[in-house]
Order: C-alpha cells, then structure tokens, then sequence
C-alpha cells in the first residue's frame, strides 16, 4: 500500500486517537495528538527501511559509497583536518533489526560522520552580548531557536574555528529528560553561532546526506532507541559520544537519501496540515462546551437550570468527547452547587441566617464560660467579595466566623513507648476522600492521641504540597476513622453543626473557592502553604444544612453520569490508540 493511501484511508485513525497529556493548560492542548504523533513515527520507520519511495537500480549502492567515505576519511586524517578515528566493532547479523533493500547497508554513525564533539563550557548570559552559543534550550521543534541561544564573553581565539558551527552540523541533546534526550537539530549556516554545552555536535562526511542522518536520529527517539541506550539518573538521562558512533543505521544510496528526505518533508508537511485541523476543531468544540456549559451557570434559578440542562442532556454523546470537556462538565456542576442553583429552595427550610445567629449565641456562651477565648472580629465582607447573587435564605460568611476548632496535625516521627495507631498521610487521600487501604501505623503517645484523633464530622485541610491544585482541599470525615493525621494536613471541627461534610468538600473544590485559596498560598523553596489564618479569611456561601444535603445527593448523581461518561471516552481513546499501533506495527513489518 502506498504511504498517501496509509494516511488518506485512515484519516478518522489517525485524527481520532488522542489521549491526555500531562502538565497542559486549557482546552485543545490538553490532548495529545495521538494518531498524528504515530503517523509521523510510521513515516520515519518506512523511510528508514527503504519502503517510503522506490529503489533505482542504477543508484551507486551504499557499499561503494561507505568506500568513498572511508577513502575521504583517511586523507582527511592525513592532512590533519579530522582526528583519527576509533575503530568500531564489527557489524553482527543478529544486530541488524531488519531486512534492507537491495542497495543499502548497515553501518555505524562513527563510520559516516567527520566530528563528534562536546561544547564550549565558558560562562553564559542571557544578555546578547559576546558570541552567540547554543544551550539545550535552543533547540527546539527541530529547528534551532535564536531567541533561545546564550552569550560568551569570550571564546580564545585559537579556539573560535572549532566552536563554530558549520552549515549541516547536527545538534544532538545528549543530557536532557527522558522524553526529549537525543532530539536533535540542523544547523542551516545563515549566522554566525557557537557550540555550546550539553549538545553534541554531530558533522557528518560530505558524501552523505546530513539531513538524512538526521531523519535517522529522529526515528531513533521516536522508536525509543535512544532512551534505551541511554544512562539514567534522576531526572535526566545521558547518551555519550561512544554510544552514539557505535548506533547501527541503515544506509541508502545518495539518491535514495535525498529521495527520502524529499519525501518525507512532503508528508511531515501533511501531518502538520492534519494537527492544525485537528487542533482548531478541538479549540473550536471547546468553545463551544464552555459556550453552552454558561448557559447552566447563567441560569436564573433551578427550574430554568432543569431545562437548560436537559436541552444540554440530549448532546452529550457529541459535546462531551474529551476528558477536558467532561472536567469542564464537573467544574460546572460544582459552580452550580455552589451557587444555589443545582437544586429548588424549600421554604419550609431553616435560613442560613438563624444558624448564623445559633452560632453567634454559642460563641458568646462559651466566651462567657471562658471554654473559648474572645477573638478579633473578622473584616465585614465587601460587596467585591460577593462573586454572585445568592438564592433567598443562604448568606455569605468567613469561615472563621463559623466557630471552627483548627489543629495541625501530630509530627511524622512518632514517640518512643507510644500506642501503635494509623497516622493519615497524603498518601492516603484518593480522589478527595480518606482512603484506608494502605495506610501505616505510628507509635504515638496518649495525649498526643487524644488531640488529633479525627472524629467523623472532621475536615482535613491539605496545609502543605508543591501543587496548587492540592493545598487547601477540604477533605471530609464522614466516619470514625480510630487515626490520627500527620502535620501535612489542619485538622477543622465545628463546635456547631455547620456543614455537610462532603458539601464542604464540593465547596472547596470549586473554582469560587480554590481561587480565593490560591490568592493565600505562601510558597517556600517550590512549596506552597496555608495557615489557619487563611482558611478562616475565605469568604464562602453558606445554604442551610437540609439543602446541603439535597445538594451532595445531586452532585453524587450528576458526578456518577460524569464519571461513565470518561470511562466509555476511555475505552474508545484506547481502542483507538490500539487500532494505530496496529496499523503502524502491519505496515512496518
């Protein structure tokens, strides 16, 4: 089958399979071009195994041309030009990872290239003045970036002709992370610029095609080779100069190679075509999500909001398509909880405002009975504060003004001579809620027990992370645990009843609130905190504890409807994933 078929027959493949990536902002980039991302590794792979255009059989074959290269080396060396190189070992048959055409040859990179060498190490700045010298940041998609290049001072003067870059040198990345160690870039020569650290420099012979040799480097990645042969330390990985002239590649003719190189920009260029659509029908549906998820938070009131979400209920399977929509979907429903507007107000229940008055009176007895110390009164809430208009019989409140009892949790150590009890870790939190499936135990003195075991009614809040998206959740307990909490987490409970537990949960899940406590976050050496101070700074709406309830019963549905809807999305994104693979596995066999 010819490569345009492979692509053209299987456009809904190849578009289709996405799958989330990590560490992404909003919308389209969330999701990883999947389908695409595999195209491009299929067109490598053929490429390289002589299968993307056809052989020529009056092309010079690559055994001749290896001859002329090791001809042109030995002069070279004679005149003092290149160093002499090392000798490679010998080419094994049970190396060979497949079958070539007529024409090529298996050969190591050591055996085509003129130069490998390491960087000039001198004192960088970013300031744009001195020499211009590559760092690993310069490379980038390929291409190398001058807007990400640093500056020496000074290079000697007997070593500016060594450093310098010669048009067709290739950059390799020999230090750099798992996912972009031995991603390389071509050094066109319409500047001047220096070699810098961490990038091997790669200057191959003048018979060869370097553009080529890139192609092959790049599939190498792609494929995982290079990470294989990598070495591995925390966070990096590192491929010597030793490693990378012993690689085995294959070797087409010249005019193969420059067939191939042609070839291959043709269909890269169609891959991009193809990401750029996919890219702008993706920004485009979430738009038009987020367009029609406004109509449910810009609902006057329960009732408009039911037939709003029910003209929205009957596009689900074509709006909810992505795990970036369906989490736009859960977000909404929280907003909507939060704001009244998830369910009816029943008259017959009690305001916010008398339990507000509850919690004044017992806070005022207890001041009295000196159980409690008189507080500062909290700042009156501005109407800034106020991000929406509340339903009838809620009312915005600072959560300190709710009588909560804060404690941090007990050391991680433990105590010599103590009681053996479960200390809940971070580890132990599972989709917001306290998971005891795998927890440990601490010996922990009496007294030290009694002032942190949890009760259920409890919150823990998240004290301490390295994410935002973690620090300052609320994390309800709705049993008794028989555990205690270590001092990553701020014990809260209320000496009225207050909150449904789980509702405030909701609460401090909601963009309304995780932006206030984003606001409040002290960051330490890549840590962020909150103290108690500012958990009962954060301005919340408050409904009366009956409608926390029917709200929790609402939310749990409507998450339920959410979650299936993520597992069928799952299921197709793998099905998909597995149909590419297929497909590329087939045409590269």
């Amino acid at each position: 089958m010819a490569i345009e078929n492979l692509i053209t027959d299987h456009l809904d493949l190849w578009t289709a399979a996405v799958r989330p990536k990590s560490g992404a902002g909003r919308g389209a980039s969330k999701l990883e071009l999947t389908g695409i991302k595999k195209l491009r590794e299929l067109i490598l792979g053929l490429a390289v195994r002589g299968k993307l255009v056809p052989q020529d059989p009056s092309d010079e074959p690559a055994s001749v041309l290896l001859e002329r290269i090791a001809v042109e080396k030995a002069r070279l060396v004679k005149e003092g030009k290149i160093k002499k190189p090392k000798a490679l070992p010998e080419i094994g048959e049970e190396e060979k990872p497949f079958e070539l055409p007529a024409g090529w040859e298996f050969t190591r990179v050591g055996s085509i290239i003129n130069r490998i060498s390491n960087g000039f190490s001198g004192v960088q700045n970013k300031e744009g003045n001195g020499f211009p010298l590559t760092r690993i940041e310069s490379i980038s998609e390929s291409v190398i970036n001058m807007g990400r290049v640093g500056y020496s001072p000074s290079i000697p003067h007997d070593k500016l002709n060594y450093y310098r870059l010669n048009q067709g040198d290739i950059l390799l990345s020999h230090i750099n992370s798992d996912l972009h160690v031995g991603k390389t870039a071509i050094f066109h020569g319409n500047h001047e610029l220096y070699h810098g650290v961490n990038l091997l420099l790669i200057r191959t012979s003048c018979l060869v095609s370097y553009d080529y040799i890139d192609l092959v480097f790049n599939q190498l990645r792609l494929s995982g080779y290079f990470l294989s042969v990598a070495q591995h330390a925390i966070g990096q990985s590192s491929i010597n100069q030793s490693i990378v002239q012993s690689v085995l590649i294959p070797l087409p003719p010249l005019d193969e190679q420059h067939r191939i190189v042609a070839k291959v920009k043709e269909l890269m260029a169609l891959c991009d075509q193809l990401e750029q659509q996919s890219e702008a029908q993706l920004a485009a549906h979430q738009m038009l999500v987020e367009t029609l998820l406004a109509t449910l938070t810009d609902s006057a009131d329960a009732d408009e909001l039911a037939q709003n979400w029910a003209r929205l209920s009957t596009h689900f399977d074509t709006l909810f398509t992505t795990e970036s929509s369906i989490d736009a979907l859960k977000q909404t429903i929280l907003q909507l909880a939060v704001m009244g507007k998830l369910v009816p107000q029943d008259p017959s229940d009690e305001p916010a405002s008398a339990l507000l008055e509850r919690i004044a009176a017992k806070k005022a007895q207890l001041v009295k009975e000196k159980k409690i110390k008189k507080e500062k009164p909290l700042p009156a809430i501005s109407e800034d504060e106020k991000p929406f208009e509340l339903p009838k019989g809620w009312e915005w409140c600072r959560l300190g003004a709710l009588m909560p009892q804060f404690q941090n949790g007990a050391s991680s150590r433990g105590d010599s001579g103590g009681i053996p009890i479960t200390v809940l870790r971070l580890a132990d939190i599972k989709d917001w809620k306290v998971s005891l499936a795998d927890t440990r135990e601490l010996s922990i003195d009496s007294k030290s027990i009694d002032k942190y075991l949890l009760e259920k009614g409890d919150t823990l809040i998240i004290r301490v992370n390295g994410s935002s998206d973690i620090v300052g959740r609320f994390i309800g307990c709705d049993e008794n645990y028989d555990a205690i909490y270590c001092d990553h987490f701020i014990r809260m409970r209320f000496l009225v009843e207050v909150f449904n537990t789980r509702y405030l949960s909701l609460l401090g899940s909601s963009n309304i609130v995780r932006s206030k406590i984003a606001d409040l976050f002290i960051s330490t050496a890549g840590q962020k905190t909150v103290n108690q101070g500012h958990i009962s700074s954060i301005v919340l709406p408050l409904p009366s504890i009956t409608e926390q309830h029917r709200i929790v019963a609402k939310v749990d549905e409507l998450m339920t409807i959410c979650e299936q809807l993520k597992s069928r999305l799952q299921t197709s994104q793998q099905t998909q994933l597995a149909l590419a693979e297929s497909l590329v596995e087939g045409a590269l066999a």
